[in-house]
């Protein structure tokens, strides 16, 4: 990053000059950074996201928007990655903080909690913060920023879970009889993030007294884990109406159950397979997360704070999806969605 010393002229002159059209379900708030002083529009700026993985096709769908948003906002864009690790990552927040290799640094958290000191350094370094899809911080019913001086976009875990469960319901309002039969695969009990989006689940297919929940079991984050979890469920629950959980461990139970089971699967997920699941009625719906459209806002709100422009800093991710993420096949249809990632 390189030093800018500019007058205060010259700063409001960015602030008066083009900003981007930002929409978001909150309303637009004042950076409240202290110590970044603004880069002017004529600055090529450095944008380094800091995903999940390079093998992961959901940050590399994401990587594309945010190459894309920084093409056209004059800056460079550099995939920073952490391979899951989430020490790993600390550290690299830590060496670009000692670099000033980054203007802004986009970043998918691998933990909720490790990170939140770190990012504060960078926020207090004037690097512009990014924290996308993944909450940093204690709390996960809120898109507020948790870092100091960072901006929020996020896919809460309590809405999504609460998405997950009114799909449930509209899936149960075709199932014929008095009672509907469903079994939930959670993520890892382990983490506190799966804890809140499975009782927004449990909360959400609560509230029909026709859903009966049979299992609510670890369905864990691939087709393997998803079979085996599955298989359990149907030896001591052999007539499941409806599965909902992760799209990788919906692609192994639906497998185990065979095409013509007649069960309705629910996937948390909106990769290109479970998008064409749906859209050949194999799968009753998905939550989508347009992770292109994420990555795009994500760097277009942290290039526009870093030139001093006043951005949102809090928002649902839910909100720049079809349908509010609600992917049943008539709003993929409606919508022309196209995922931008593969299993």
């Amino acid at each position: 990053m390189k030093k800018r010393t500019r007058t205060a002229a010259a700063a409001a002159s960015v602030l008066l000059g083009t900003s981007l059209l930002l929409t978001a379900c909150s309303p637009p708030a004042a950076s409240d950074s202290t110590t970044q002083t603004a880069a002017s529009a004529d600055e090529k700026l450095e944008v380094g996201f800091f995903g999940f993985a390079k093998t992961n096709s959901f940050a590399q769908g994401t990587f594309l928007g945010i190459e894309e948003a920084a093409k056209a906002n004059n800056a460079n864009a550099t995939f920073v990655d952490s391979n899951f690790d989430a020490q790993v990552q600390v550290q690299q927040v830590k060496d670009a903080i000692t670099s000033k290799a980054y203007d802004v640094i986009v970043i998918q958290a691998n933990d909720n909690q490790a990170l939140i000191a770190p990012l504060e350094e960078a926020t207090a370094a004037g690097i512009t913060v990014v924290v996308e899809f993944s909450v940093v911080g204690p709390k996960f019913d809120t898109v507020d920023p948790q870092v100091k001086d960072a901006i929020s976009i996020v896919d809460l875990p309590t809405t999504n879970g609460e998405a997950l469960g009114q799909l449930g319901l509209d899936a149960c309002d075709e199932v014929e009889g008095d009672t509907c039969n469903v079994a939930y695969l959670e993520g890892f009990k382990a983490l506190p993030l799966d804890n809140a989006r499975t009782n927004a689940v449990k909360d959400k297919l609560a509230t029909n007294p026709k859903v009966n929940l049979v299992a609510s079991v670890e369905g864990g984050y691939t087709a393997d884990s998803g079979r085996q979890a599955f298989q359990n469920v149907q030896q001591a629950n052999p007539d499941v109406d409806v599965v909902i959980g992760a799209s990788q461990a919906i692609t192994g139970a639906a497998a185990v159950a065979g095409a013509d089971s007649g069960i309705k699967f629910i996937g948390n997920g909106a990769s290109k397979s479970n998008v064409a699941a749906v859209l050949d009625g194999s799968w009753f719906a998905i939550y989508v997360t347009d992770v292109f459209a994420n990555g795009k806002k994500a760097t277009e709100l942290g290039l526009a704070k870093a030139r001093g422009e006043q951005v949102e800093t809090a928002i649902n991710e839910q909100t720049l999806a079809p349908n509010n993420g609600m992917g049943t096949k008539s709003a993929l249809t409606e919508s022309k969605f196209e995922s931008m990632y593969s299993d």
